[in-house]
């Protein structure tokens, strides 16, 4: 399919990148939120396992089948993205349709067997189908805004100016959000760096929006409505620290964010050693003791249950990291680049 798409993309765009499809970011967001989801469900069906006489594959194979369906989703909407066939997206919505009745089938049934709130597989079970409902929601809006199903005059898109300028190697607000927070698209550039000197003809042009004369435009526009505002008041004088920040605040908010979210999972290290630590601890002064084995008509872990377990806290603690270094990184990026795009306006 994604093969079959490229060769009908009627949009030709110079660089190896793609036009974003509406709520990119939100998806991206939701499919790994989702697939965290199926790490936490396969490591609950892996432990509830563990703690029983035979094995239970049913607990944690379905598990690993989804998040390998969420990869392969992904993958398939970034093919279809980079070709600009979003009539492919048709069988990407089937298939969120089918996963959201799934999980709703499976969710009401375990209404009906009295399974309390409190068990992690049920919370597990109602935020997936939270996810896959809010993933057909994003699908819906694409049909709705792209008009390409059920539409007779589906909606044309032209590739931004940049796109089309082969001078302009600076991709980072073109690329998807993986690549954003990775910075893959500079892998090109830092190749090419190793292999000889880079010049100014190898860096390019900035793009339109980074440019000096267009941040000057914006943060004049927000002066001259701070000189409209005070027309009516001779006392007083625009201010261009309210046009500053009329002009830029966003970015400013959003690196605000990023940083508090790094601070914020920062104590998700001490909290997880603290956990392995005291788990250790519990396991070498029951050595002696007789193992509990969960009777498998009762197999459902609850969420204490499942943060006691040493390897739990060890993933949790690497991902923790991970996504740490990521909100920083992502922090620093924004409040760099909007430095310069301020005093560039200056």
């Amino acid at each position: 399919f994604p093969g079959w798409g490229s060769q009908s993309s009627k949009v030709q765009i110079h660089h190896n990148t793609w036009l974003h499809f509406p709520g990119h970011n939100l998806r991206w967001i939701l499919t790994f939120t989702l697939l965290f989801v199926h790490v936490c469900e396969i490591a609950e069906g892996i432990v509830s396992d563990t703690q029983m006489k035979s094995r239970h594959l049913h607990l944690f194979l379905p598990a690993i089948m989804g998040f390998v369906a969420a990869t392969v989703s992904i993958v398939y909407y970034h093919n279809i993205e980079t070709s600009n066939f979003p009539k492919l997206l048709l069988a990407l919505f089937l298939y969120w349709i089918m996963a959201f009745v799934t999980k709703t089938i499976k969710l009401v049934r375990y209404c009906q067997d009295g399974v309390p709130f409190s068990q992690l597989r049920f919370c597990i079970t109602g935020i997936m189908v939270i996810l896959y409902g809010l993933l057909m929601a994003v699908e819906i809006n694409v049909i709705r805004v792209r008009r390409y199903v059920f539409f007779m005059n589906p909606q044309k898109v032209k590739p931004p100016e940049d796109l089309q300028d082969l001078g302009v190697r600076f991709l980072q607000p073109f690329v998807n959000l993986l690549s954003k927070a990775t910075y893959w698209w500079m892998n090109t550039l830092i190749i090419s760096a190793h292999k000889k000197p880079v010049d100014l003809k190898a860096i390019g042009k900035l793009p339109i929006a980074m440019r000096a004369l267009t941040n000057y435009v914006c943060l004049k526009e927000a002066y001259e409505e701070q000189k409209k505002k005070v027309e009516d008041h001779p006392n007083r004088s625009p201010s261009i620290w309210l046009a500053m920040y009329s002009a830029f605040g966003r970015p400013i908010l959003l690196s605000s964010t990023f940083r508090y979210l790094a601070d914020l999972l920062g104590f998700a290290g001490p909290l997880c050693i603290s956990g392995i630590v005291q788990g250790f601890q519990n396991t070498t002064n029951n050595t002696n003791s007789t193992e509990k084995v969960r009777d498998p008509s009762n197999s459902y872990l609850s969420s204490e249950e499942f943060l006691r377990n040493v390897y739990v806290l060890a993933v949790l603690l690497f991902l923790a990291l991970i996504l740490q270094r990521t909100f920083l990184q992502a922090s620093y990026y924004v409040t760099t680049e909007t430095g310069i795009n301020l005093r560039g306006a200056l």
